[in-house]
């Protein structure tokens, strides 16, 4: 399958993990980080937090590319009504890891697409759970560093992926960006097409 488009669509954000979900669409994208900051309103749903920060995100960068269909997404982890976002140090990545440990916490990744003609959002949520995590583990895994720009302290797609017992929902999403839903809202929106094969 091959997907086109007219659209220069730009991706708002500096996740490798997320350029990589986005690629497998096999259209082309820029890259642009978004300098809008990561406020939690407070008052909101898990979901609804998430698609507003990724609102914030596109709205930053369509100021200076107002042609533009830009896509920004951010994630955030609950565990009961605790919201653990990217940890400041390694002790608070400890601390979002001893909780994790031997139970199950959602995964919410917001999506916003904004551009001419275009504003919509929405958010996927996938439910992990964790084995019991020893103490020697969780210490040797913040060690590596790779807690502190993961929200919830780990990354599923690196070695924090061995602490996952199971999940329940979109594997992506946890990574960072439900591809296939906004795959389909892509096509909904006629941002992309299916190029049609004609048989010879």
């Amino acid at each position: 399958m091959k997907l086109t488009t007219n659209n220069r669509f730009i991706l708002a954000s500096e996740s490798p993990r997320r350029k990589e979900l986005f690629s497998k669409l096999g259209i082309p994208f820029e890259v642009i980080a978004s300098g809008a900051a990561e406020i939690v309103e407070g008052n909101l749903s898990v979901e609804e937090e998430a698609m507003n920060i990724a609102i914030g995100k596109t709205t930053d960068i369509l100021h200076e590319n107002p042609s533009a269909i830009v896509i920004a997404a951010d994630t955030i982890v609950s565990f009961g009504d605790e919201l653990l976002m990217k940890p400041r140090d390694n002790a608070e990545a400890r601390t979002f890891l001893q909780k994790l440990s031997g139970n199950t916490h959602q995964v919410s990744t917001g999506v916003a697409i904004y551009g001419e003609g275009c504003s919509i959002s929405f958010a996927e949520t996938t439910s992990v759970k964790f084995f019991d995590l020893s103490e020697e583990q969780i210490d040797a895994y913040v060690a590596t560093g790779d807690s502190l720009d993961k929200a919830g302290a780990y990354g599923i797609q690196t070695m924090g992926g061995l602490f996952v017992e199971s999940i329940q929902g979109d594997y992506n999403n946890v990574m960072g960006l439900p591809i296939s839903r906004l795959f389909k809202a892509l096509l909904s929106l006629r941002l992309i097409e299916i190029e049609r094969v004609v048989n010879s």
